[in-house]
């Protein structure tokens, strides 16, 4: 009688055979500071690691939300906002700073040519 040897003690219940996480938590802290992400460990191109398009989209959120905050501040007018709008559509600027220094210079160009007009 099965029952009668459990209650016994001479069948027992094997122990769940732990399946410990340190390791991959250890790696995982690891591939933060950057390593173990060398040429080597990679399996897919750059574009299926990150791809190209996603990084495209992210720019331009940046850069048309930049531009909304701009015009809404009234920090430039309808038509700078559009040239530079479809600037940016164009890849002219990599970046926010970029872009952003491209409204200074403008700005600055826009004041000057009123001052000698004046």
């Amino acid at each position: 009688n099965i029952r009668k040897l459990i209650k016994d003690g001479l069948i027992i219940r094997k122990p769940v055979v732990i399946h410990s996480r340190f390791r991959v938590r250890r790696n995982a802290i690891a591939r933060r500071k950057g390593r173990h992400t060398g040429p080597g460990k990679r399996k897919g191109t750059a574009n299926a690691r990150m791809p190209v398009k996603v990084l495209w989209m992210r720019r331009q959120r940046v850069l048309r939300r930049l531009l909304k905050k701009y015009r809404d501040s009234k920090k430039i007018d309808k038509h700078l906002y559009h040239a530079l709008y479809l600037k940016c559509k164009g890849n002219v600027f990599k970046n926010k700073r970029t872009l952003m220094e491209h409204i200074h210079k403008k700005k600055a160009d826009q004041a000057r040519s009123k001052q000698l007009s004046d």
